[in-house]
């Protein structure tokens, strides 16, 4: 990315992740077409994504609208269940059900700070509901919502515990939302597009917030974003995704400074770069692919300036760019190793007839 030179965020070292999930697929079920001809068709969401959140550090999840970001972190938050993959928090797996105990731990800040508040209720209601529920601080909830708010940076406390949502900016109200999560002492922050919806202005003092969360209490955050400067000016490491998989995985630095795939290299083109004269050097057209019916092969391919025919065709491999540095691409693939393997023939041409006759009867067929 070309942007105005920003904080390297602090390094902590961490041995094991506090929160993992490895190989998280997840398929939604949508009606298509109408009266008698609608039938049942399987969105792609999600495919085959590994993340792995420490303590201390901040993951940001770059990429277009329905590339699957937000549902990685709902998947995280265990709000939807992954058809495949596995959970695991310190190394044990997760429960499939979605504990109290796992909501304690891991918590989840929504896109939008005007719908995930209740207008009806006052601040301090907000505040309090999760120290009852999960019996915190009983005896002294009053002193509790005080320091939940100035951590927050929401001070003095009484000019804000009795007021209504509606009563409060925007940047205010996705401070009292993140004050919410802090109150169940979370390890890990699961950050959905936390300034999408609030003025440029106020965006720099939400993003400090959430940084001082990581150096300050060790936090584990994932900063989910289409805007790929605030990922660098927040995050340690980037992970890209683009129709439901991950195409490029790096430290920030890295990744901005030298990005590997297309894809990627398109969105640090269309990011706004005072430095920059003229257009951006990665021009492209067309539109995210429908994730009903994604294309064979790269699914960037249909996109990509630099396509190839073996793009059309395969799925390319994950390729090692640098240490800690990855894409998916064709193009980091040795010229002689870029071949298609042979198509194998239909399942139902490879049977033989003694086959079709254990299936007939009733076998399995394997």
């Amino acid at each position: 990315m070309s942007v105005a030179t920003v904080a390297i965020p602090h390094e902590t070292v961490t041995e094991h992740p506090v929160l993992e999930g490895r190989g998280l697929s997840k398929r939604f079920w949508v009606r298509r077409g109408h009266g008698p001809l609608t039938r049942r068709a399987s969105l792609r969401a999600v495919e085959d994504v590994s993340i792995s959140l420490g303590a201390g550090k901040v993951v940001a999840v770059v990429g277009e609208s329905g590339s699957g970001k937000t549902t990685v972190a709902r998947l995280l938050a265990r709000i939807i269940t992954p058809e495949s993959g596995q959970l695991l928090l310190d190394g044990d797996p997760v429960p499939r059900r979605r504990s109290r105990k796992y909501a304690a731990q891991v918590q989840m800040v929504f896109q939008d700070p005007f719908a995930s508040l209740n207008p009806v209720h006052r601040i301090r209601y907000h505040l309090v509901r999760p120290l009852r529920i999960h019996h915190i601080d009983d005896q002294d909830v009053d002193t509790a919502v005080d320091e939940l708010l100035r951590r927050v940076a929401l001070s003095p406390p009484s000019q804000f515990v009795d007021k209504f949502p509606h009563e409060l900016s925007g940047g205010q109200r996705q401070r009292v939302a993140i004050a919410r999560t802090l109150a169940v002492r979370p390890r890990v922050l699961l950050a959905d597009e936390p300034v999408s919806m609030l003025d440029v202005s106020v965006r720099l003092g939400v993003l400090n917030l959430l940084a001082d969360l990581r150096d300050r209490e060790h936090m584990a955050v994932l900063y989910v974003t289409h805007d790929i400067a605030s990922a660098r000016y927040l995050a340690d490491r980037i992970m890209v995704m683009y129709a439901g998989q991950v195409v490029e995985s790096s430290p920030s630095v890295s990744l901005t400074d030298h990005p590997a795939h297309p894809y990627t290299q398109l969105l640090l083109s269309a990011a706004p770069d005072p430095d920059r004269m003229g257009r951006p050097l990665l021009v492209t057209g067309g539109a995210p692919p429908s994730l009903l019916a994604p294309p064979a092969g790269c699914r960037f391919h249909p996109r990509c300036p630099h396509a190839m025919d073996i793009c059309a065709r395969v799925a390319p491999p994950s390729v090692e760019i640098a240490p800690a540095h990855s894409a998916t691409c064709w193009l980091h693939v040795d010229a002689s190793d870029r071949h298609a393997p042979d198509p194998e023939p239909p399942a139902a041409k490879r049977h033989t007839n003694e086959d079709l006759t254990d299936l007939s009867a009733g076998g399995t067929g394997g």
